[in-house]
């Protein structure tokens, strides 16, 4: 039986190598800072930023790729491609972006990338390997689209990582995220200054 195992265990480290870097995928609602999350852990460790960053929600509309990113610590090393995704939101109305200043014509065609980009990401769950969810930490985690991203999760048992965000304001709260969740773990970091990234990194050599 031990033989067996082994034999089990080496082929399956064969398949692993061949199959490449796991892919790792940043999900979240808008404006969470899943992209600001992905600059940087790409500037940490490539030297380089992922994609553009705004106020206005779905600024990322797209499936954004990075490949080959290693991260280390105390001696151990992490590969994987790094998916950023669309912000998943239950109803995209073009008005919200009029709203924030854009022009009717550029409103809708943002709405209508913005909808697209939703399926884009639900479509993509079916080939995360693992998935950080990256909340804003000041918002109520109660959520409709925060419910329904975990539901999906569950119902893959995809590995799951989640991130309280923003923790560098004072309306931030990890403890509501920790009770909304409590089957996952939760780190609290402010992408946007790196507090607290080193925590994240850690955790997700036991994510993935």
């Amino acid at each position: 039986m031990k033989f067996f195992k082994n034999i089990l265990k080496r082929f399956f480290q064969r398949v692993f190598k061949k199959r490449g870097n796991v892919k790792l995928g940043l999900y979240g609602p808008p404006n969470g800072g899943k992209t600001t999350l992905a600059n940087r852990i790409c500037q940490d460790w490539l030297g380089e930023d992922m994609g553009n960053v705004s106020n206005i929600a779905h600024e990322t509309r797209e499936i954004q790729i990075k490949e080959q990113i290693t991260i280390k610590n105390n001696g151990n090393e992490l590969s994987f491609n790094l998916v950023d995704t669309p912000g998943i939101a239950t109803r995209i109305d073009y008005e919200e972006f009029i709203k924030s200043g854009m022009k009717e014509k550029a409103a809708k065609n943002r709405a209508k990338e913005a909808t697209k980009g939703v399926i884009d990401s639900i479509k993509w769950l079916d080939d995360m390997d693992a998935v950080v969810v990256v909340l804003d930490a000041t918002k109520d985690p109660y959520s409709q689209v925060n419910i329904t991203i975990i539901g999906n999760l569950q119902a893959r048992k995809i590995p799951v990582l989640l991130v309280a965000n923003k923790m560098d304001l004072k309306k931030a709260k990890i403890k509501k995220v920790e009770a909304a969740f409590p089957q996952y773990d939760v780190i609290g970091i402010s992408a946007k200054y790196g507090d607290h990234i080193d925590n994240f990194y850690k955790a997700l050599f036991k994510l993935v």
